[in-house]
């Protein structure tokens, strides 16, 4: 048997199954057994802590690099750094571990026994704590895999074999950047499952790297270890057969299900857009005839919330609505104490300003309170306590910026900064925010400076150039018909807005040519000295203005009201034109928003 261990035919269960076996490493004990009844020469093992300052020492740049150590423990005299590991007789974790699980691999499901390090403190995965540094294995026969240490969190590696995420330990084939946790690598492998999940007939192990398409995720992955089917030709890559049956997903309204496949004719994907093979499995709606979503576009994580729903009743949430109507034209809204009284702007006062979305009120019809200065546009006023927005797997509840720690927020799609509402995720791992504007922005979207719809891009690897500011999108909406894209942050700009010396509304232009001669009617300067393409103007007077100049740095800033940033106090005023003050900050002259800490004066969110 070679040094590092191999994989041989065992049968277990009568059934056939590969087991990684090791000459010298044997299991862990029961917890019946004493430490005593250890047999003769079972080795003691380092903890992988040193193991990765052995390997790193080496190497000059040390965020991944390969452990060519042994994991077993010879003690020294020369360092009294090394310490081994203990065998945690009374622990595995064959049930979820609410303490974490392996810190090496932060793997906390799977059937395995425990080491623990006392002097770290940590608990450890037998297969994690003796991984030996190279390995051949079953599902990737043509090259070894070398045991690294993966530290660039730049770097988002998955598991060949389990899917979640690699980080810190883990085999490295560094030909085909093949990926395995340790557990997983030492995992028995069945040369037939039977019967699938996903098919009729039992499933044969496929040792051999080839081109197959697997017939579920309609995918060519060469590295992925393949179950097939002789009798019908089915292929299946080993994660792809536990695609969940039933789902629902943030893109659709109703629950789709899996189908291994479609009848003939042209299919296009509702996430990605894209076209669909009838001849592979896909996500389809019950309700709606022509919905099909690609498998593993409906399983993406910021599409699906992880919830296998076969078999699980369908609950409909009931929206209570967002606020109560009192008599004809008086309501009490849900996150206010008081009455609001239902009015119609006719003239443009720039201190009327909605306390959901931050934006003046123009014209329409608008509700007031008449107790403090509680404002809301009535479309804002109708928006829905609870929805289910495409950027979220999970249901969004809506919030005030009071309720988050500093009074104030960051919208995790446009990335402003707000005072106003939003839409927020409960789940304590996910803290997603989104603010009104952005939730308002359904699919198809139309935008004022393109001629087609635009639709959610489905979270692409490098993020892509906003087409009109010209800066890296943190969500983008893409046309399928041509190469635009823009990000939330542009898409969601006021259409509108008003200029102090023009008695007209401006409106948005996008995509003009700018002309040399044109410039800000308020920085005084030309209209290209910024990077973006598109500004405010007026048809009538020809006024133009830079979009920050106008509407200011940061425009969902309500002045009047305080906020906290770290451990300052903040009071935002309005911007005055007779003094403006320097910012203590960048020691430029505030020309929008003043923000007072007291001591100090900052012109921007980001300069407090």
């Amino acid at each position: 048997m070679d040094s590092n261990g191999a994989f041989h035919e065992v049968e277990k269960d009568g059934k056939l199954v590969l087991v990684y076996q090791h000459p010298k490493y044997c299991p862990i004990p029961t917890k019946t057994q004493s430490p005593s009844s250890f047999p003769d020469g079972l080795p003691l093992f380092l903890c992988p802590r040193i193991r990765r300052k052995q390997s790193e020492a080496y190497y000059t740049y040390p965020k991944t690099f390969p452990v060519n150590s042994s994991p077993e423990y010879f003690p020294t005299t020369t360092n009294s750094d090394n310490h081994h590991v203990l065998p945690l007789y009374w622990c595995n974790n064959r049930e979820s571990d609410a303490n974490g699980g392996c810190y090496i691999c932060e793997g906390s499901n799977f059937g395995t026994d425990y080491y623990f390090c006392n002097y770290c403190t940590i608990k450890l995965h037998k297969e994690c704590v003796q991984s030996p540094p190279i390995i051949k294995h079953p599902y990737h026969p043509e090259h070894s895999l070398q045991l690294f240490f993966h530290d660039d969190s730049n770097r988002k590696i998955k598991c060949l074999c389990c899917g979640r995420r690699a980080h810190w330990l883990v085999y490295h084939c560094t030909i085909c950047y093949a990926y395995m946790h340790p557990i997983c690598a030492m995992k028995p492998i069945p040369f037939v499952i039977d019967p699938p999940k996903n098919h009729v007939h039992p499933l044969t192990f496929f040792a051999r790297q080839t081109s197959l398409t697997c017939n579920i995720c309609g995918m060519l992955r060469k590295i992925n270890p393949t179950y097939v089917c002789f009798r019908c030709n089915f292929v299946a890559h080993n994660d792809c057969m536990i695609f969940p049956h039933i789902i629902k997903i943030s893109r659709h309204r109703h629950r789709i299900s899996l189908t291994l496949s479609l009848p003939s004719r042209e299919w296009l994907c509702g996430v990605c857009r894209s076209s669909i093979s009838g001849d592979c499995a896909a996500y389809t709606c019950d309700a709606c005839s022509d919905y099909v979503v690609h498998t593993i576009c409906a399983i993406g994580k910021d599409v699906w919330d992880g919830k296998e729903l076969e078999g699980v009743p369908e609950i409909f949430d009931k929206d209570d609505g967002p606020f109560e109507v009192i008599s004809e034209g008086v309501i009490l809204y849900f996150l206010h104490d008081h009455h609001l009284r239902l009015e119609v702007s006719i003239f443009y006062d720039e201190n009327m300003i909605c306390q959901a979305c931050v934006l003046p009120i123009y014209e329409g019809n608008f509700y007031d309170c008449k107790e403090c200065e509680f404002i809301l546009h009535e479309t804002c006023a109708k928006a829905p306590r609870r929805i289910q927005h495409a950027l979220h797997p999970h249901p969004l509840i809506l919030e005030v910026a009071e309720m988050y720690p500093y009074n104030t927020f960051r919208c995790d799609t446009c990335g402003r900064n707000s005072i106003g509402f939003a839409y927020g995720c409960r789940k304590r791992e996910c803290d997603f925010k989104l603010d009104v504007r952005c939730a308002s922005i359904s699919e198809p979207f139309h935008y004022e400076g393109h001629e087609h719809p635009l639709f959610l891009a489905l979270g692409p690897e490098i993020k892509p150039i906003c087409h009109v500011c010209k800066t890296e999108c943190l969500k983008p909406l893409n046309c399928i018909k041509c190469d635009f894209i823009v990000c939330f942050k542009c898409a969601t700009l006021p259409y509108k807005a008003r200029y102090k010396h023009d008695t007209h509304y401006l409106t948005i232009s996008c995509g003009s040519e700018v002309r040399e001669e044109e410039w800000c009617e308020v920085c005084e300067r030309s209209l290209k000295d910024t990077c973006t393409n598109v500004f405010y103007w007026c048809n009538e007077c020809f006024t133009t203005c830079h979009i920050e100049c106008l509407i200011g740095g940061d425009p969902y800033i309500k002045p009047g009201q305080y906020f906290n940033k770290w451990v300052y106090k903040a009071k935002v005023l309005r911007k005055c034109n007779t003094t403006r003050p320097f910012c203590n900050s960048c020691k430029k002259r505030c020309l929008g928003k003043i923000y007072d800490l007291g001591y100090r004066i900052a012109c921007s969110y980001e300069c407090i």
